[in-house]
């Protein structure tokens, strides 16, 4: 029992990056107030997040903020078109769910729909870690997080429910939750990121 609470020990280690998450979340929150600098702050997020996980996290603040100014130019171009694009598939959702009817057009319709909302949920979840590890084009930023969101189903699915998860315990159950919201959900999705990453660098 004492090695468990040791400053060392699993238990210590486990708040410790709690903490971490709690912090980042309020510095992500905080970058994120332009809105425009969501996708520099989400980068910045998860480069830190990735580093807790090797435990090369080093000072979190000075690595967040410094993630977020290397970043910057690039992840803001890629949230401004995730942006237009989410508008354009919130507008089309609008659209298909009042104008229902039965017919093979609508049918089809949906369907890509559906298969489009699917590809931009995988690219979303993928392109600011991916961002936030590798030197690329736009392009290809765009393309490498749909492919490997696809070949990595498992993961794919995984970090979709933490995402979901967080978002029903803040929204149903626990509202101050929202002090964890961002931090926590990128640290436990590096978690499941890592490997995949190192994979990929290969």
């Amino acid at each position: 029992m004492k090695g468990l609470l040791d400053i060392d020990g699993p238990v210590m280690q486990i708040i410790t990056k709690i903490v971490y998450a709690v912090w980042l979340n309020i510095l992500w929150v905080i970058c994120c107030l332009p809105v425009f600098t969501v996708g520099a702050s989400t980068t910045a997020l998860f480069y830190v997040t990735l580093k807790i996980v090797k435990n090369e996290e080093g000072n979190i603040t000075r690595a967040f903020l410094g993630a977020f100014k290397e970043n910057f130019r690039q992840a803001t171009v890629i949230w401004l078109i995730l942006l237009g694009a989410g508008i354009v598939l919130g507008i089309d959702g609008y659209i298909f769910y009042h104008m229902r009817f039965e017919s093979a057009l609508w049918t089809f319709g949906t369907a890509v729909f559906m298969v489009a909302l699917a590809a931009y949920a995988i690219i979303l979840m993928y392109i600011f870690p991916l961002l936030a590890r590798f030197d690329n084009t736009i392009w290809a930023m765009f393309k490498n997080s749909l492919m490997i969101g696809m070949r990595f189903l498992l993961c794919t699915v995984l970090m979709a429910l933490v995402y979901f998860v967080m978002a029903v315990v803040i929204i149903r159950i626990f509202t101050p939750g929202v002090i964890f919201g961002e931090g926590l959900c990128a640290l436990l999705c590096s978690y499941l990121l890592s490997n995949i990453l190192s994979m990929v660098e290969r």
